[in-house]
């Protein structure tokens, strides 16, 4: 297993088939791409997770993290995540955020991710956004 960083093109079939398999490829591809860092988990020569960090003053987003459904329940996901934060926590960077799927805001909590009062809905999905202080 291991991190490597990648282009943004080689994240948009996992975006794709994970997060929005019923859109277009062109759904999951977003203007910031070019300007993003950009990682994947290799299993067994095999990109099973991604996800993709956005910088804007002292703040860092972390955005399109998904991992392959068969491959998911192994911690792939969150090892990734967890070489995300170490990334951030030497810049100078204040905060760490995301637009996390509301189900899905249990398991940024168990990484000290707390929710805001910000919500949406995007392609009939409920969001909110969740941050921590760096």
């Amino acid at each position: 297993m291991k991190i490597i960083s990648i282009k943004p093109e080689e994240t948009w079939p996992i975006r794709h088939q994970v997060m929005w398999p019923d859109h277009p490829l062109s759904f999951v591809k977003i203007l910031e791409d070019s300007s993003g860092d950009h990682y994947g988990l290799i299993v067994n020569k095999k990109l099973v997770s991604i996800i993709s960090l956005f910088y804007q003053g002292d703040k860092a987003q972390f955005r399109k993290f998904a991992t392959l459904v068969e491959e998911q329940g192994k911690g792939y996901g969150s090892y990734l995540l967890n070489h995300i934060m170490d990334i951030v926590s030497q810049k100078p960077i204040k905060e760490l955020w995301c637009n996390a799927r509301i189900d899905k805001s249990d398991y940024y909590e168990r990484f000290g991710l707390l929710k805001t009062s910000k919500t949406y809905i995007k392609g009939g999905i409920d969001f909110i956004i969740m941050s921590k202080s760096i």
